[in-house]
């Protein structure tokens, strides 16, 4: 009791002011108190370097997943990109390019012709709708005929060599009786190298004008 007595009612605050045998207990204890401070904050490093190697891992494992699924699946890959290599080829060499253009336009007139149609109107766009790989030109047309005429030209046109489409549709009767197909007919061809290159440069400047306008 006589050693507990010593250590009540001392003013910590004030360490030069305690007796003795107090001060040999706080001197001795110093090392040991910045010994387990300096311990902690090296152990919760060391526990967040942890978690961060964990999640090291993990995101590890998914790439590798994905890399293992990407490499199993190479083979399907190619053929897939074979396939739609030949497909777009296909789809391609039913675009004429831009000297064919006209020999198109006169082709969907003889088809109206050779079904013994009447054009009221036959009409090409004064300009093409420029697209990122192709060029649309749009060719309004009336044309006069019986109902059976009329759904033959339409597959005719449906079965051209050349992807040439009929839309916007519509049917009324002529001033002879007749029917009126009034419809749009949308003809397609593919930009050549120079085309693209202008299409590509053109999309670059608008999106700097755009940035410059966010700015």
């Amino acid at each position: 009791m006589a050693i507990a007595d010593r250590f009540r009612n001392l003013n910590w605050s004030k360490p030069w002011t305690l007796p003795w045998l107090p001060k040999l207990v706080m001197i001795g204890a110093l090392p040991l108190l910045v010994l387990i401070a300096g311990w902690g904050v090296d152990w919760r490093v060391q526990i967040e370097e942890l978690e961060a190697a964990q999640n090291q891992e993990l995101k590890l494992k998914d790439e590798y997943k994905s890399k293992k699924m990407q490499a199993v699946n190479l083979d399907l890959h190619r053929e897939q990109l074979r396939e739609i290599n030949t497909t777009f080829g296909a789809l391609l060499k039913q675009l004429p390019n831009k000297s064919q253009m006209e020999a198109l336009i006169v082709e969907i007139n003889q088809a109206g012709l050779g079904r013994g149609l009447q054009f009221d109107l036959f009409k090409p766009a004064p300009q093409e709708s420029m697209r990122e790989f192709y060029a649309e030109l749009p060719i309004n047309l009336k044309i006069v005929g019986n109902y059976h005429d009329l759904g033959a030209f339409a597959t005719d046109i449906g079965q051209m060599s050349r992807i040439v489409t009929l839309n916007d549709i519509s049917l009324s009767v002529s001033k002879d009786g007749n029917l009126l197909m009034d419809t749009v007919a949308k003809t397609f061809r593919y930009l050549d190298d120079e085309e693209v290159a202008m299409q590509k440069r053109a999309r670059d400047d608008a999106k700097k004008s755009t940035k410059g306008a966010g700015k």
